[in-house]
């Protein structure tokens, strides 16, 4: 199938992006490798795709004052190379490869991935972990929101009309673990986790769960499988098979931490 028409924009300036999603049926085109698909499939109609890669300043990764800021606009490719994510945020160089595969992270955005809130993404559950603070500019201003209150449900968050998500801050973690299951290298995971320790408290994130990342904080294993909700089930594989899968990599990921 191909995409229905639509009209397209690529804005110089933020200023410029503000004004044009204000507009009914705009939709912010990033690296689109969700957006599109969709297109194709006739899942999204929008009248006005906004073109938001042009714009300076949000393809930027920083160490700064204990955390690292990623640009909405850096790769996946991008942050699985940078030397500041490899030093401070080891949880997500290891989470990185095992999204999708290459011609997919040369053009997939973070900030595309934590906007669409997939639960079976691993971006999402590594924000969560990481207790990240996600940057959302509008005509007033920018706004501050934790992760995990930026997932609502499922494809659903914090962003409201008028809004374009900027950037992240990741806290540094003491230790961090990160582990998923897939059929296949690439495929969306059966369920997976991100789990790191910070000032001797334990966060862990699962995804391919619900909605949303589950986060759990336990103070032992047998806390964290005990604490575990009942995972939704797939076309694939019931609630049972993922529930006893989430508790086997909870032991290996603890092992690890």
């Amino acid at each position: 199938m191909k995409a229905p028409s639509f009209a397209y924009a690529k804005p110089r300036t933020l200023a410029e992006a503000f004004e044009l999603i204000e507009r009914p049926g705009a939709k912010i085109l990033a690296g689109g490798q969700s957006l599109i698909p969709t297109l194709n499939m006739r899942l999204s109609a929008p009248e006005l795709l906004v073109d938001i890669t042009g714009l300076a300043g949000l393809s930027n990764i920083e160490a700064k004052n204990g955390a690292v800021r990623i640009g909405a606009l850096c790769t996946h490719a991008m942050v699985e190379r940078s030397p500041e994510v490899r030093e401070h945020l080891p949880l997500l160089a290891e989470a990185m490869p095992h999204i999708a595969h290459p011609a997919i992270r040369n053009r997939g955005t973070l900030g595309g991935s934590l906007a669409l809130a997939d639960p079976a993404a691993e971006l999402p559950a590594c924000a969560v972990a990481l207790d990240a603070v996600l940057i959302i500019a509008s005509r007033k201003g920018e706004r501050r929101v934790r992760a995990v209150e930026f997932f609502k449900g499922l494809f659903e968050t914090d962003l409201k009309q008028g809004e374009i998500l900027v950037g992240a801050e990741f806290p540094k973690a003491e230790k961090s673990a990160f582990v998923e299951l897939t059929r296949r290298h690439g495929d969306y995971a059966i369920v997976g986790l991100a789990a790191v320790t910070k000032q001797r408290e334990r966060r862990i994130s699962l995804f391919g769960f619900a909605d949303r990342p589950v986060l759990i904080r336990p103070g032992s294993l047998e806390e964290a499988k005990g604490s575990l909700p009942k995972p939704a089930a797939d076309l694939y594989h019931s609630s049972a098979t993922k529930l006893h899968l989430a508790k086997v990599l909870l032991e290996r990921a603890w092992n690890r931490l």
